[in-house]
């Protein structure tokens, strides 16, 4: 049984066969392994601790609560009263798993004359026995799961059960017990095929655990792309036995016996790849993939580019993202690289298996999840806030063309996008929105992505965007500001001019008790319905903001520069001026109808309307 397992395993990691199914499949070989007798289990134990059980726990169950091919785990409690889970490894297992190591490396070497393939598909039955050797040793697990713990800390959302080092040996891991729900218990809760057939749950029931597997999904991608461009620590074999979703809406990852470590390079390419497969580059896509290692020295580029834009050339952009699912993609890079004796390295087998399994979990309880449509908002959000040279080049690559000449219509894309991230889960992210202010309450409106732009131009959080624009060719950049695509930016402008004009012309009038924009915004909504009254004050309060970005002596320097490239353009140059004119006198006629409205309600404050009183003697 031992040995069907692991050849599944890498079958499993050799073919990227990621799917739903086969990860369900696998699952079910784990739980059919019998457990092992609790009297061995125990004595395992005490010789592992060097203690009796009594005098190290105050209670193991009876029963092993989970067994797998490894190990089986119990439910217990220590001594001071904290609920853990305790792993124990099956006995005489080493040599168990060389001999099946062995075996499995004769089948690939076979497979390899059989299908003439160039590299040495050897190389993957190695890779597979480092892992699963280090996973007979539960001090790697406990040092894996202390370093995963300590890296995914700044993220609230993920939860990672603590060590206890003093109870966990070579053979023996106790662990924190982590009390949640299994996304196949979720699943099978909210499956619609349990409608009407006399099922146990209600629908209300139904759609609960439906809403909370869609989190956990998302929250899953989320975590990943963390672990994919963040950290670069990846759980490596995230299958829904490995996932809890606990009560207070965390992601729960359990089992830390494989990790991959990334390295940047790699972390970089895999951002990139994101970013061109959703532009359809499919050049920049090759690129990335001789960056990632996987496409050979001496592969001819040009037919890799051909073959691949004729495989993925038919996906459809739907509100900004690829309109198909992940696996297919997959599918479809993964008959190219086959074609081209591409070789797969093991850390990119693990990450495309993880995005694989969490989609194909998504799809289950939900058919219209895209697993792009969760990414890539993670993606714009870590290029915009990356001020690495990396990160830097990859936005270039998007937002310029050949001539560094900046693309409105393409920075307008990437930021609609991203605003259609609602809820940022990591703390980096939160602050990110925090800066953003109500930036996302409109998803795809230009009004919003206008906001989005000026806001980020002033934030901390701006510095990429500014050295985007410092970086972009001048004319290219005065061209974008006098486009039709730019007339929100433009109006936002105007009413940012407006607001400085009233508060010099209020100034200038003496106008002492002259009320401020936030005042007069609060009396004129004073009659609005309370959600039209919220919306109004959302707007005006952005615009109001976006005073502080003509006095931002930084953004006068990318003007300047700018300005300075276009003179050598005429037509350009009264373009800008006519532009300029039109911004100042729509914010002159603003200003000046503001100070009107004002004035007349001094006036009709001072007027008393109360009715005189007068006496009269008899």
């Amino acid at each position: 049984m031992l040995s069907l397992f692991l050849i599944a395993s890498c079958a499993v990691n050799l073919f990227l066969i990621a799917s739903w199914l086969y990860l369900q499949a696998l699952a079910e070989l784990n739980d059919r392994i019998p457990p092992f007798p609790r009297i061995a289990a125990m004595q395992i134990i005490e010789e592992e601790l060097g203690s009796s059980i009594e005098s190290t726990f105050s209670y193991i169950s009876e029963e092993p609560v989970a067994a797998a091919s490894f190990g089986q785990v119990y439910r217990g409690s220590t001594k001071d009263g904290y609920d853990v889970a305790i792993k124990v490894q099956r006995p005489n297992l080493r040599h168990v798993v060389v001999r099946d190591i062995y075996i499995l490396r004769i089948g690939l070497g076979l497979v390899q004359k059989m299908a003439r393939r160039k590299n040495d598909l050897r190389v993957y039955a190695d890779e597979l026995g480092k892992g699963l050797i280090g996973e007979l040793d539960y001090t790697l697990e406990a040092a894996n799961a202390l370093q995963f713990r300590e890296a995914h800390s700044p993220f609230p959302f993920i939860f990672v059960p603590r060590v206890y080092g003093h109870l966990s040996r070579k053979r023996v891991l106790t662990m924190e017990w982590v009390v949640g729900e299994n996304p196949n218990d979720l699943l099978l809760i909210s499956s619609k095929s349990l409608i009407g057939r006399g099922s146990v749950y209600s629908e209300r029931q139904q759609q609960d655990a439906k809403k909370r597997l869609l989190d956990m999904v998302s929250k899953g991608v989320e975590s990943s792309l963390i672990q994919l461009l963040e950290t670069g620590l990846l759980h490596a074999d995230p299958h829904p036995g490995n996932l809890r979703y606990t009560a207070t809406g965390k992601i729960a990852f359990l089992d830390f016996g494989l990790m991959c470590r990334m390295e940047k390079k790699h972390q970089f390419a895999m951002l990139s790849s994101i970013v061109h497969i959703v532009s359809g580059d499919w050049a920049g896509l090759v690129n990335d993939l001789t960056e990632m290692d996987v496409a050979r020295v001496g592969t001819n580029l040009r037919r890799v580019t051909m073959d691949l834009e004729d495989a993925l050339g038919e996906v459809k952009l739907v509100d900004g993202t690829p309109d198909i699912k992940f696996s297919r993609v997959l599918g479809k890079v993964w008959s190219v690289a086959l074609k081209y004796h591409f070789r797969m390295p093991p850390y990119y087998t693990l990450v495309l298996r993880s995005l694989a399994s969490l989609e194909g979990l998504a799809v289950a309880a939900d058919p219209d999840f895209k697993t792009f449509d969760a990414a890539f908002p993670y993606v714009v959000q870590k290029l915009l806030t990356d001020d690495s040279p990396a990160s830097r080049r990859i936005l270039h690559s998007v937002v310029f063309n050949k001539r560094k000449e900046f693309q409105w219509q393409k920075l307008a894309f990437f930021l609609k996008v991203g605003v259609k991230r609602k809820s940022l889960q990591s703390s980096k992210a939160s602050n990110f929105e925090t800066s953003l202010g109500n930036a996302s309450t409109g998803v795809g409106n230009s009004f919003e992505v206008t906001n989005l732009v000026l806001r980020l131009l002033s934030s901390k959080d701006g510095v990429v965007l500014r050295r985007l624009l410092m970086t972009a060719d001048g004319a290219s950049l005065v061209q974008a500001m006098v486009s039709k695509e730019a007339i929100f930016f433009r109006k936002q402008v105007s009413m940012a001019v407006a607001d400085l004009l009233y508060q010099w012309m209020s100034q200038s009038l003496q106008q002492s008790n002259a009320i401020s924009h936030s005042e007069s915004c609060m009396k004129m909504t004073s009659g609005l319905h309370h959600k039209d009254k919220d919306l109004f004050l959302k707007k005006s309060a952005s615009v109001y903001d976006y005073h502080s970005l003509i006095r931002d002596h930084r953004l006068k320097v990318i003007l300047y520069k700018a300005l300075e490239s276009a003179r050598r353009q005429p037509l350009l140059m009264l373009k800008f001026c006519w532009a300029s004119l039109l911004v100042f006198l729509s914010a002159f006629a603003l200003a000046c109808h503001r100070v009107l409205v004002t004035s007349l309600e001094k006036c009709i404050a001072s007027v008393s309307f109360a009715p005189r009183m007068m006496a009269f003697s008899s």
